[in-house]
């Protein structure tokens, strides 16, 4: 079906946005806000997908990707799909399997469960099934289907165009989560495949750069151009706030804890995101965000964007990943070193860990007595 441009009145098309009006046409749900929970969220039936859905337009969105929240009920299954767009997605909750049929007539089964990260290769045939009899499914899609339609206006063209990618398919052993680690720097090591079972678990490389005991490693998924990483922040510590370019959706995955957003030169109107299991968030153009483990374990989060350390996509992407992720503002930069940031942040973070007894990890780094005893 093409995109309706025209007005049926006759008007002229002004300021048109493809993917907008296409997610008015949709039977489901649509949400718009700053944050919002994808585990509890209504959906409702999708006839396109085959199962229940919602659309999530996060207020930090950019112009390239957007969320789709995706509901198997017990026993369900998905229609049998492919498009030209690209996703990545999370699984919040539930057990099940996704078959993937390639080019040469192959399928490739391979079972997730909660915190599966996976993509399917571009445009390869695919199909969800929910594994319990009793319990839902819930899954987070972060695609760049916004950007194709609006390209294109046509939304047969993305769903019916049969044209293969075979590169893009990987080895065999990548839809069983095999994969292969490509080290390059802290912060930029990476681990390619198509599938992993688990991220909760898997094996982080240390960035001490973004804070004290941060670790973090990126996801290549079917040699996509939406790119994501999980990091973890150690009991006791905080990671170093930055900033950068809309479109960069950070969903909770584990832990306890909250993270600060700001502006510049609004420090005073500062925004609190507690962290749930399911919370996404998606810090708006250029807004420093800082996160906290106020817990007593290890806490990670994901991260989803368009554009890879492979293929930064834009030149902002590229500047971002050569060099200013972890580099001062100061010196040009898009991150707050410690000394430089608001002060109020450490004594809210140590109200909170001292009300649990959870003993302070940065006490190398502040004066934690004097703080404490300014009140």
């Amino acid at each position: 079906m093409a995109d309706q441009t025209s007005n049926p009145t006759g008007d002229p098309v002004f300021l048109h946005d493809s993917y907008l009006a296409w997610c008015e046409a949709q039977p489901v749900p649509v949400y718009e806000d700053f944050g919002m929970n994808m585990s509890t969220i209504e959906t409702a039936f999708w006839d396109r997908y085959g199962m229940n859905g919602a659309v999530c337009l996060m207020k930090g969105r950019d112009d390239f990707v957007s969320i789709f929240c995706f509901e198997l009920l017990p026993g369900a299954k998905s229609n049998q799909m492919h498009h030209l767009y690209e996703e990545i997605v999370y699984v919040l909750d539930g057990y099940g399997s996704t078959q993937i049929e390639t080019p040469d007539g192959k399928k490739h089964s391979f079972e997730w469960g909660p915190n599966s990260l996976f993509s399917v290769p571009l445009n390869a045939k695919y199909q969800h099934f929910n594994g319990s009899g009793t319990e839902r499914a819930r899954l987070t899609s972060v695609h760049n289907f916004p950007f194709l339609i609006k390209l294109f206006r046509n939304e047969d063209f993305i769903f019916d165009t049969d044209q293969d990618f075979a590169e893009r398919l990987g080895p065999n052993g990548y839809f069983q989560g095999e994969g292969q680690m490509i080290e390059i720097k802290p912060g930029r090591h990476q681990w390619e495949t198509n599938f992993v079972a688990d991220i909760t678990n898997f094996e982080l490389k240390s960035w001490a750069e973004r804070g004290k005991g941060s670790s973090s490693l990126r996801w290549v998924l079917s040699d996509s151009t939406m790119g994501c990483h999980t990091s973890q922040i150690v009991p006791g510590t905080y990671k170093k706030a930055h900033r950068h370019t809309c479109g960069t959706n950070v969903f909770t995955i584990d832990g306890e804890g909250y993270s600060m957003l700001w502006y510049e030169g609004k420090e005073d109107e500062m925004v609190r995101i507690d962290w749930d299991h399911g919370v996404v968030v998606t810090p708006p153009e250029q807004m420093f965000h800082q996160h906290f483990n106020t817990g007593t374990t290890p806490s990670r989060y994901l991260a989803v964007q368009f554009g890879t350390v492979r293929y930064p996509m834009t030149q902002a992407k590229f500047d971002k990943w050569s060099s200013k992720n972890d580099l001062s503002v100061k010196k040009g930069g898009n991150q707050i070193e410690y000394a430089d940031q608001p002060d109020c942040l450490h004594k809210i973070f140590l109200d909170e860990i001292d009300a649990k007894g959870i003993p302070s990890e940065m006490g190398e780094i502040f004066d934690e007595d004097a703080i404490r005893a300014a009140g």
